[in-house]
Formats: C-alpha cells, sequence, structure tokens
C-alpha cells in the first residue's frame, strides 16, 4: 500500500500569483483524482487554514467522512498563521478539535522566528499533553533549529509519533560542516521522530527549483536514510507540488531515483511505515 503523508485541500487556492480556477485546482476531488492515476491508496490530508480557507479544517473533515477508506486528517490547531499561536487556551482548542472534527492527528507550524521553546513550556506541554492522550500523530512544520525543542518534546511523550515536515527544512546546498543537518540527524536518536520525505523541490535552491529529478538533494535523502531508516515517509505536498512538479514526479523522485534505499525499506516508507502509526492513533469514528 503506498500512503501519501502530506497533501492538502482547499475550496479557494490559496497562492499568488493568481490562477484562473482558483475554486477547483485546490479541491479535494483533484487529489483524489491524482491518487488514482497514480496507484496511491490512502492519503493524510494537513489541513491549512491559511489565505482565504478559514474553515478548511471543516472542509477537510468533510472530505475524510466522504471518503473514509482513502483520507486521514490532520487538523490545524494554533498553526503560526493563526491568531491564536502560542496564546493561553492552546489545550482547550486542541481539545475541541478533537471533539470537532474526524482527526488522526493535529498539524502545527511553528514559525520560523522563533525557537520553538514554547512547546516546553507549561502551555506548551499541557498543549502536546492532550494529543498525546488522545494518541494524535503530530505533523509538524520546523526548520533545522527547531529540533532541540522538538527532541524534548519527544522524550517528554515517548509514544506520540513526530512526523517532520519536508525534511525538516533543510538545504542541499548547506556547506561544511553542515551544522543544520547534523542537527536534524541528532533527533534520529529519538525513535518517536520522523521525517517526511517529501519535497525534494524544497530542498534545492530557488534558481534550480525545476531541475527534476533533484539529484543534488539525493545526499541530504541518503544522509537522512542512513540515520533513520524506514522512520521517513513519502509525502508529495500536492497540490503545492504543481508549481515545481507532477504527483507522479514526486513519487518517482524516491521510488525510482533514490537508489541506495533498499526495496523492502522503500515499501515501508512509501506506506508501511505510516500504515503502522496510523493504526496505532486514535480510532476515529463517523
Amino acid at each position: 500500500m503506498i500512503i501519501d503523508s502530506h497533501c492538502h485541500g482547499w475550496e479557494y487556492w490559496p497562492y499568488d500569483p493568481p490562477v484562473p480556477d482558483p475554486e477547483s485546482r485546490g479541491r479535494i476531488e483533484q487529489l483524489i483524482n491524482q491518487m488514482d492515476l497514480n496507484d496511491v491508496q490512502q492519503a493524510t490530508v494537513v489541513s491549512a487554514q491559511i489565505e482565504h480557507n478559514p474553515k478548511n479544517n471543516d472542509y477537510i473533515a468533510d472530505a475524510v467522512r466522504r471518503y473514509p477508506t482513502r483520507l486521514y486528517q490532520y487538523a490545524d490547531v494554533d498553526c503560526s498563521w493563526s491568531d491564536t499561536y502560542h496564546t493561553p487556551g492552546a489545550a482547550s482548542r486542541m481539545e475541541a478539535a478533537i471533539e470537532k472534527w474526524p482527526i488522526k492527528g493535529f498539524t502545527h507550524y511553528l514559525a520560523n522566528e522563533d525557537d520553538g521553546t514554547w512547546l516546553t513550556t507549561r502551555e506548551g506541554l499541557d498543549f502536546l499533553g492532550v494529543a498525546a492522550d488522545a494518541k494524535l500523530i503530530a505533523s509538524i512544520a520546523c526548520a533545522p533549529h527547531h529540533q532541540p525543542a522538538l527532541r524534548r518534546v519527544a522524550e517528554k511523550f515517548p509514544d506520540m509519533p513526530i512526523l517532520c515536515h519536508h525534511m525538516s527544512g533543510l538545504k542541499a546546498s548547506e556547506p561544511p560542516p553542515h551544522k543544520m543537518l547534523n542537527e536534524v540527524l541528532t533527533s534520529a536518536e529519538l525513535p518517536n521522530i520522523y521525517l517526511k520525505l517529501s519535497g525534494f523541490s524544497y530542498l534545492s535552491d530557488d534558481d534550480r527549483k525545476w531541475e527534476y529529478p533533484y539529484s543534488d538533494t539525493l545526499w541530504i535523502y541518503r544522509a537522512a536514510y542512513e540515520r533513520f531508516g524506514t522512520r521517513m515517509v513519502w509525502g508529495s505536498d500536492y497540490p503545492v507540488v504543481n508549481f515545481y512538479m507532477t504527483h507522479k514526479q514526486s513519487l518517482e523522485a524516491f521510488r525510482t531515483h533514490c537508489t541506495f534505499v533498499s526495496d523492502d525499506a522503500k515499501k515501508a516508507i512509501l506506506g508501511g511505515t505510516l500504515e503502522d502509526l496510523l493504526s496505532a492513533a486514535r480510532d476515529v469514528r463517523f
């Protein structure tokens, strides 16, 4: 089984520049179509209540109810663009999300300008504790400088899987001594920290993001694989990925071009690892 660990769906296209079909380009039916075309059986949809989509949690919850065998939801709870980001009452907002939506996990986008230490404050630990008690998967948008805080969270909540978006924001052009890479690789010591093997173009410099199959990034994926092994999960970042490559190419960038990964490990990274995490996560009933 192939499971896409990172994709989105929106009622209205949230990005600039404007497109001629904003009311259809990001809709969940487009994702389902790409999954069908490329033999991807399931996907975890990362809600993102960004521009034009203040009710994206509701939209994705409805999609999960319509496609219960195909989709899982990670609710947007207090992400960095929200008015409630790292404000008092976070635990109550997490409780409300669990009660309202059929979620297997939550997503929390950390602001690049902070260091993530809020996560280990009393408010942050209460927020995460509610999620851990509910057996939610934590899908975290983070940069390498957030990893020390995430390691402390992982130690505090060892049974809560923490999935770092897009290789935790690494860059293939980082020069030696590779401080950012080493920060992320250190987190492999924590068995509940995982990397989303997604967004190949994001690891490239801005002037090379069109350069499929992103061979310049493969040394990063190899280094991560050597440390994390099958604690990596493939993701497309559909439909955002279409800025740089197709859904099919996002799959083959890993399946075809990461030749250093064994066949058995590829099966795990393409779906087996995430299937196990979803099976152990919160039991969602409709």
